[in-house]
């Protein structure tokens, strides 16, 4: 079963994101000493006591004897999040509706969850309402990538496109206005990118 997120302590939950970042980026798991580097523990000892309290909540297992013996633990397939409490983590576990059988290596780059669409915002560029999309987690974006962002609390799925600080959030839909967020004075995040299409018959 995965971790409910509830369980974990904020720290932990940073330790398992930096476990998962890890894993995506570098397709292996740290070591005790990158977590220590990354936290500033003092010792590898204050890493494993973390990591062993990963253990004993479900999120990861360990396997003793290797420098990164570091597994998730998570189930298999990709969660699917449904609608997002404003202010919240989007993984949180009351968001999540489902599991999905389906590989993330399937979507280039790695798909870390799918994301159920509100409205019709995004009609013309052919995502539906109730469409699922996979997305790939990251705090970046080009020009014209669709993304995954947070503004004012709010989740949002738009085409990115940013000049200097001015960021534009375009809909796929002359019903629906642009969302333009001054980033030196607006909260906006970028929680990532779109890397597939899920329709509910199956297709994608």
């Amino acid at each position: 079963m995965p971790p409910r997120s509830e369980s974990l302590t904020a720290r932990q939950a940073e330790i398992l994101d930096f476990i998962r970042q890890t894993v995506d980026s570098a397709g292996r798991p740290p070591t005790r000493l990158e977590l220590c580097a990354a936290f500033g523990f003092r010792s590898p000892n204050a890493a494993e006591t973390h990591l062993r309290a990963l253990a004993a909540k479900g999120a990861i297992v360990l396997e003793d004897g290797r420098a990164r013996g570091i597994r998730l633990a998570e189930g298999v397939g990709l969660p699917v999040v449904g609608r997002v409490a404003a202010g919240s983590p989007i993984l949180a576990n009351e968001h999540v509706e489902q599991r999905l059988q389906l590989d993330a290596a399937l979507f280039s780059p790695r798909a870390d969850y799918l994301l159920r669409v509100r409205g019709l915002s995004m009609r013309d560029a052919g995502i539906l309402d109730g469409d699922l999309i996979a997305v790939h987690r990251q705090h970046e974006a080009r020009n014209g990538q669709i993304v995954i962002a947070r503004v004012h609390d709010e989740v949002t799925v738009k085409t990115f496109r940013s000049t200097g600080p001015m960021v534009e959030l375009l809909p796929a839909n002359p019903d629906y206005p642009p969302i333009v967020i001054d980033t030196r004075k607006e909260v906006f995040a970028i929680e990532g990118i779109m890397v597939g299409l899920i329709r509910q018959d199956g297709g994608h």
